[in-house]
């Protein structure tokens, strides 16, 4: 079975990391497959929104252990960021397309950071997230440090960072690092109902709204305002705009074609 499963239906790519006898986590085969199934994604206009989940009991461990202390199979550090963690991150951020993080299960060091990078977090009640690196003397990487202080502050996310400690599904939806956490019975209908709503919403705007959103990480209130009122120009040039409009003013449901 291949590391990485995708399966495309009715607008929504279901990306499942697929290693659950390792805990889905990462070997260079199964990051370069992510890699390549994202971008697949990103080109196929029938895809409109993308969920990220895993399969078994966890939702992604991090990196294998066994890879990195394997003379043979190591591929170093730096080529393992740079060539696998990081691609992916990127990917998750530039795709103009909604991206969930179903988390199914333990999210622990690169696997809880990549999970933090989509757009949209959900979890179901059993998860946990880890900050685990500090347990093997490493730092947190793929963009951790970058995006959980801003979904957390920095006091919180030095604390979980440094001490390692494991956030449940609950308190991870208190502290403001996930969307909404779903009872075990409901999850996979709860995903199902999130990913379809997107799929059908103006895919158009949305991405343009991601894009102001990872903007809005470096950009000054003058320089937001006019990238506002750029992309707000673009969206209103849309069939999309056109549709909701029109849609409003017949007072019907408007049918989004994603253009």
């Amino acid at each position: 079975m291949p590391s990485i499963q995708l399966q495309v239906e009715n607008g929504i790519a279901r990306v499942t990391l697929n290693r659950p006898e390792t805990f889905n986590s990462f070997n260079r085969e199964m990051a370069l497959l992510l890699q390549k199934t994202l971008d697949d994604c990103n080109s196929n206009n029938e895809v409109r929104a993308i969920v990220i989940t895993g399969n078994g009991k966890a939702f992604c461990a991090g990196q294998d252990l066994n890879e990195v202390t394997s003379p043979e199979l190591n591929p170093g550090f730096r080529k393992i960021l740079e060539e696998h963690y990081n691609p992916i991150v990127e990917r998750i951020r530039s795709i103009e397309k909604p991206i969930i993080a179903a988390v199914n299960g333990v999210a622990a060091g690169a696997g809880a950071n990549i999970a933090l990078a989509c757009d949209i977090v959900v979890a179901i009640e059993t998860a946990s997230f880890i900050q685990a690196f500090s347990k093997i003397g490493l730092i947190p990487d793929s963009a951790g440090t970058f995006f959980l202080p801003r979904l957390i502050g920095l006091q919180k996310s030095s604390a979980l960072m440094m001490l390692g400690d494991k956030v449940s599904a609950n308190e991870a939806e208190q502290l403001g690092m996930l969307y909404k956490v779903f009872p075990a019975e409901t999850f996979e209908e709860e995903v199902s109902k999130l990913s379809e709503k997107l799929a059908k919403m103006p895919t158009k705007a949305l991405g343009l709204t991601k894009r102001l959103l990872n903007q809005s990480m470096v950009n000054n209130l003058e320089q937001q305002l006019a990238m506002e009122s750029d992309l707000q120009i673009e969206a209103a040039e849309s069939e999309d705009y056109s549709e909701g409009v029109n849609a409003f003013i017949e007072k019907r449901k408007p049918e989004f074609k994603g253009k």
